[in-house]
């Protein structure tokens, strides 16, 4: 009999369903042959049916007319969420966005489970928000709204560190902390492991994740050749004026992309091209935006930085924009990047140990889960923090969702 409460991890990068069968994790196939798929839409031109997954990335990389969209997950419990904006032929907001993408994946798993599913347990960031309660019980909301838009009659949610630690534990007896960075948040739990399961002492978390990772390496690497960093001649007098970041910081940011392909945005450019003192740069630019290849140029960052992350110099591959047009990247300048990520990492692992009243020494192993934890600087600010403990990965991708159906089984 299929289980009525199916297992989501709606993610920042990726998402993942699954239930329990025989006493294990069942990972839904939600995608051809894989158990997980990336959080990401297209909406064509000619207004056919949205595409999600793969699907949504195989149709940029073709270049289909239309509008990719991915991080959805980090706009919840802001204004922008509610906005109705025109979206693949007519206005939609980001919250009937989220609702496609989940009825979707609940359709796909009752295909693949062979069974309908009413109620859902849902993987949440400790905070979507850090700092702001009022923006975290908001995103929560919205989250639960496009859950019952999206036709489950009960939702609930679990801490996604939490649900991590009931899949990863060891079974034999000592203190573990897990380590969850995914594409949004950074999460943390403290636990204790004993052969009956996870017994959960603290958790934690903070508002960073491998999207802002992403962005900082954009900033540093990529967008100074596009402008970021040069100047402007005074329209009357003398002196120059620097350019100004905001077009910079949208442009490296996943969520707000698709939101730069106007009208005002290419009169901007095409005013500060008019004053530049590095033309070349800004017309390179323009081109991004005319040509929509914003998240080309996200996709060129982020494996610029995964293959520098892995030891090797490497570059980000700009070409799409100029030919041969390249930005390098190595170990030494992505560290540089990333630097001032380590100590809010750092920080909050030492937060959620003083919250569990546990000494770093008393942790005998330190789970590293989300895809975001295969950065070198995760690995180094967890030995930092716990050097006794004995470091181990788990599933980057599914550890959430497993510990997900397995507290959902539980919950009968």
């Amino acid at each position: 009999m299929t289980p009525r409460t199916l297992a989501i991890d709606f993610g920042t990068s990726n998402s993942a369903a699954a239930i329990v069968a025989e006493g294990r994790p069942r990972r839904l196939m939600i995608e051809p042959g894989a158990d997980t798929l990336p959080t990401a839409v297209f909406f064509p031109e000619d207004r056919s049916a949205m595409r999600i997954g793969a699907a949504a990335a195989e149709a940029l990389i073709a270049g289909e007319d239309g509008r990719y969209m991915r991080a959805l997950k980090s706009v919840l419990g802001t204004a922008l969420f509610h906005e109705s904006r025109m979206i693949g032929g007519r206005r939609r907001s980001l919250a009937e966005i989220v609702t496609e993408f989940l009825a979707e994946m609940k359709a796909r798993a009752e295909a693949d489970a062979g069974g309908r599913f009413d109620a859902v347990l849902s993987g949440r960031p400790v905070h979507f928000h850090t700092k702001d309660e009022a923006r975290d019980a908001q995103a929560e909301a919205d989250l639960r709204a496009c859950y019952h838009a999206a036709g489950f009659a009960e939702v609930d949610f679990l801490f996604e560190p939490e649900a991590a630690a009931r899949a990863s534990h060891g079974g034999a007896e000592g203190l573990g902390l897990i380590v969850d960075i995914g594409g949004g948040t950074s999460d943390f739990s403290v636990f204790r492991s004993t052969p009956s399961g996870a017994e959960i002492l603290a958790s934690h978390g903070i508002r960073l994740g491998g999207t802002d990772f992403d962005h900082a390496v954009s900033m540093t690497h990529a967008m100074p050749l596009l402008g970021l960093g040069s100047e402007l001649r005074r329209e009357f007098g003398e002196g120059l004026l620097p350019l100004p970041n905001a077009l910079f910081v949208e442009l490296s940011t996943w969520a707000t992309i698709p939101f730069l392909y106007t009208r005002d945005t290419e009169r901007s450019i095409a005013e500060m091209l008019r004053l530049a003192v590095e033309p070349e740069k800004l017309r390179r630019l323009a081109s991004v935006i005319r040509e929509h290849l914003g998240h080309d140029l996200a996709f060129a960052v982020e494996r610029g930085k995964i293959d520098a992350n892995g030891g090797q110099a490497a570059q980000i591959a700009m070409g799409l924009i100029e030919p041969g047009l390249a930005a390098p990247i190595t170990p030494g300048t992505l560290n540089a990047a990333l630097v001032q990520m380590r100590e809010p990492l750092r920080m909050a692992m030492y937060h959620t140990l003083m919250m569990a009243q546990v000494s770093p020494a008393q942790i005998s192993s330190v789970v590293l889960v989300g895809g975001s934890s295969l950065m070198a600087l995760v690995a180094e600010e967890a030995g930092t923090v716990c050097p006794g403990a004995t470091q181990h990965r788990a599933e980057a991708f599914t550890a959430v969702v497993d510990g997900l159906a397995l507290a959902a089984a539980a919950r009968g």
